[in-house]
Parts: structure tokens; C-alpha cells; sequence
């Protein structure tokens, strides 16, 4: 079930906002070669919560996390598509709301950055860099109680693959905690499938389920340019697809997410392919919307 989370409030490129809407109109996302993938809905920032990004990221993390929560009730696998990567605040905030009493989340979060920061670290003050220490229980309060004040993330539960940018405040945080980051020099020596097995231990160990979180920014620019904050040297899409392929019918794995489309930049439309090879990777033959 695919659920659009039209966030763009928390980037520094609005047009990430009509990520979700672009990649419904290219019917990138396919259960079958002939069938494309059901979509839920597409969640947008209500009216009266657009006067500021923090106020418009809040209120449609809120909306997203109680719709990724009810898709997951239901029996279905939510696959949610944004928007820029505030939107994970809302996303696993839902996924963690409907496994609590079975256990905690892991996750595995594809980024070419840490977006870890808060608003005492950040340079930018963009909150799309913002979600993991937000859910890690870091930051600002309105962000890190969406869905209850409890943080929605164990630091031994995550790790993070593909990095290659980031700034002293938030690497400070998540080496306080003890997150793993497999940064691109690691995956280069070691290669991506070594790296995707050791990740999967540890989210796998001691939780509930597991979900993954990309970023398409993880993705080497050259290849697919379609993100607002392009890092070089990063992952490419036969790689990342082939360890997610992994994932196939895998029942501990509950939820996956791909943020960060932005459709103004991309080129014939190559990373919005990407994405929908991505998805293809994780879905089962059999699958239905």
C-alpha cells in the first residue's frame, strides 16, 4: 500500500512537495510487470499548520504517522513516498505506534547524510535533517512527541549505510549513542553486500520487525540526479537494488520508505526509475496493492 507524504516544508527546495504526486503520474511502483501498486492516499500539510516549516512538518508527521499505523493494523506493508525526509518522523512514529506491544523498531536508514541534527547543531535549519535524532528522541520536543513523547527509536536498533556527509553536531550525537554508520569508504572496501548483512543483524536483534529508509540522495548524482542535496560518489541503483532484494517476502521486514524525490531536477526521468527499481526489488512476485 503506498502512502504519499507531500512534505516539502522541511528542505531547502520546496518542489521535493510534489515528489509523491510525479512518481503516482509515472506509475513507477508495480505489485506485477501489468499491475501497478495501490496507492493509499497522498497526506499534505493541512491549511492552517502552513504558516511556518516547523508548524507544516508537525502537523503532516502527525497525519502520517496515524496512516501509516492504520496500514499496518489492516495487515498491509505501508510503502511511503515523499517528500523531503522529515516525513520519516511521521512514518516510523506510525510503524512504532503499531508494534509497541510486540516490541521495539529497527531500522536501516540509506542516506548520503546523517540527518541527525537538532535545532542547537543544524547550520541550515532545515528539519529535513533533523528526523533521526528526532526519533531517536533528540531535538525539538514538538517533533520528538509526535505520537507519544516516548523517542520511537533504540540506538542499538539502527544503523545508517551510504554515508558521506555530515557535520560535527549531529556525527557528536550519534557516536554519544552508539548508532552504526557504514559511511562509503567502509562500503567501498568491504562492499555492499558484506555491509547490508551486518546491518541486518543488528536490526534485526531483539526487535519486532525492521524497516527501511531511503533517501535517494544515497545514489550517485551522476547516475540519478533527481535530489535536492546530490552528494558524489555514492551508491548506484543495481547495488542498492540487489541487497534490498534481499528483503523479498522477508516477514520481519514491516515498512519501507523513499524521501527526497524532487522531480523539477531530475533527468528523463531517470531517478524516479530508480526509486520504482528499488521498490520492485523488495516486492514479492505474488504481491498485491
Amino acid at each position: 500500500m503506498v502512502i504519499g507524504a507531500a512534505s516539502g516544508a522541511g528542505a531547502p527546495d520546496p518542489a521535493t512537495a510534489e515528489g509523491p504526486d510525479a512518481l503516482r503520474r509515472y506509475r513507477v511502483f508495480h505489485a506485477t510487470p501489468l499491475q501497478p501498486l495501490e496507492w493509499d492516499a497522498i497526506l499534505r500539510v493541512p491549511r492552517d499548520a502552513a504558516d511556518t516549516p516547523l508548524h507544516a512538518v508537525v502537523a503532516l508527521a502527525a497525519r502520517l504517522a496515524a496512516e501509516v499505523e492504520a496500514v499496518l493494523d489492516a495487515g498491509h506493508f505501508p510503502l511511503v513516498v515523499g517528500g523531503d525526509h522529515s516525513c520519516a518522523i511521521g512514518t516510523w512514529s506510525g510503524v512504532h505506534r503499531a508494534l509497541v506491544e510486540k516490541g521495539p523498531v529497527g531500522l536501516i536508514w540509506i542516506d548520503a547524510h546523517l540527518d541527525s541534527h537538532t535545532f542547537a547543531t543544524t547550520p541550515s535549519g532545515q528539519i529535513h535533517g533533523m528526523p533521526l535524532a528526532a526519533l531517536l528522541g533528540h531535538g525539538e520536543p514538538t517533533l520528538t512527541a509526535i505520537d507519544g513523547p516516548e523517542p520511537k527509536l533504540r540506538p542499538e536498533h539502527v544503523c545508517l549505510i551510504g554515508v558521506r556527509s555530515f557535520e560535527a553536531g549531529e556525527t557528536a550525537l550519534l557516536q554519544r549513542l552508539g548508532v552504526r554508520v557504514f559511511q562509503m569508504d567502509e562500503i567501498r572496501r568491504r562492499g555492499l553486500p558484506e555491509v547490508f548483512e551486518a546491518a541486518l543483524s543488528i536490526v534485526r536483534q531483539g526487535t519486532a520487525g525492521f524497516g527501511v529508509s531511503v533517501d535517494l540522495d544515497a545514489l550517485d548524482p551522476e547516475e540519478e540526479p533527481g535530489v535536492t542535496t546530490p552528494v558524489a560518489n555514492g551508491l548506484c541503483r543495481a547495488e542498492l537494488a540487489a541487497a534490498l532484494s534481499r528483503l523479498r517476502d522477508d516477514p520481519a521486514f514491516v515498512a519501507m520508505e523513499i524521501a527526497e524525490y524532487n522531480p523539477r531536477r531530475d533527468r528523463g526521468r531517470a531517478t524516479a526509475d530508480a526509486a520504482g527499481a528499488l521498490v520492485e526489488a523488495i516486492t514479492p512476485r505474488s504481491a498485491g496493492g
